[in-house]
């Protein structure tokens, strides 16, 4: 029989319990600090820069690099996921939040795409569709999305609204989960290392397969790194090409939701207009629970989007930092 993996020790295996006091991993935006980030802003809409073309240059912010860099420690070296409050909303025009949230992003990273489209910043708010078929992404609904992650080194949300009620936000240490996985069902954490297939949400290149193949789980620098996305690998199942899930990989990803699902593993964070929740995908999975809106259009619940490529790239790996490539 293969031998036992070791159980993992690190800043990032934590349960509930262990990450209860918000203090331990919430930051507060100064005065200084927002003023510079609103003053950068105007700068860059005065320079006629877009969201598509600012550069990191453009938004040059000397007050904010010691906590940028206590971001970073806490993202890639410490537990895995951070809140900033109080990002300046109210003193800066739609446009120029979006800026400002693109500006700060590029402190920690560079935006990749997120759809067929490789859009860099994504609006996350219901579009009254229906999912029908896995060509709608379920960001753009009001359901509940499991827990997951997304395809980069870092996502950032920036809380513009809130729902009327729901879409609370969860998360779970990735490692956390793997932990428990090798003490009650080793065998399975084996076949998240195997390769499984994943739907592409018909956002496929001409000529291009639509699904791929890859595994849950893969090593990388002698620590996993887990990328998961269950419906994703659900909806594969609609390709006749694709094999069948076994019944083994079937119980693991149902062991996967388990404990993700279980509140001694996840975080619940309370989420406000000005809010930006910062995640490392390599070890952070998160959960959005189902909502209702507000019936005026300017309440409705809406988040702003970043995937990052960190610039720190000592923790990460090359398969999963790229964001989604733009269909050709």
């Amino acid at each position: 029989m293969k031998d036992l993996r070791p159980p993992l020790a690190s800043p990032a295996v934590w349960r509930s319990g262990d990450v209860a006091d918000p203090a331990k991993w919430t930051w507060r935006l100064s005065r200084a600090e927002r003023q510079a980030i609103v003053s950068a802003a105007g700068r860059a809409r005065a320079a006629g820069r877009t969201t598509a073309t600012l550069e990191l240059g453009d938004f040059d912010l000397p007050v904010l690099r010691p906590g940028v860099t206590a971001w970073v420690e806490a993202l890639l070296r410490g537990q895995g996921f951070i809140l900033l409050r109080d990002f300046p909303l109210e003193e800066l025009t739609p446009f120029e939040i979006e800026l400002a949230y693109v500006g700060l992003g590029l402190q920690l990273g560079t935006p990749v795409g997120q759809d067929a489209d490789a859009t860099l910043l994504g609006h996350v708010r219901d579009e009254g569709m229906a999912r029908n078929d896995p060509g709608v992404r379920l960001y753009r609904t009001n359901k509940r999305q499991d827990f997951h992650t997304d395809g980069s080194d870092i996502v950032g949300l920036l809380c513009l609204a809130k729902a009327r009620s729901g879409g609370e936000s969860r998360i779970a240490s990735s490692l956390g989960v793997y932990n428990e996985i090798l003490h009650r069902r080793p065998d399975l954490l084996e076949v998240l290392y195997e390769p499984m297939f994943w739907d592409r949400n018909d956002e496929q290149s001409k000529g291009e397969d639509p699904y791929f193949s890859l595994p849950v789980l893969n090593d990388v620098a002698g620590a996993p790194r887990f990328f998961y996305i269950g419906w994703y690998i659900r909806d594969a199942q609609r390709h006749p090409q694709v094999p069948r899930l076994t019944e083994a990989q079937e119980e693991a990803m149902t062991l996967i939701e388990g404990i993700a699902n279980d509140p001694d593993y996840y975080l619940e964070m309370d989420f406000e207009p000005g809010d930006i929740q910062l995640l490392a995908n390599a070890t952070i999975l998160h959960c959005r629970e189902e909502f209702v809106d507000h019936s005026e259009a300017d309440r409705r619940r809406h988040l702003l989007r970043l995937w990052l490529t960190a610039h720190d790239s000592a923790s990460v790996d090359d398969v999963l930092r790229g964001g989604i490539p733009k269909r050709k």
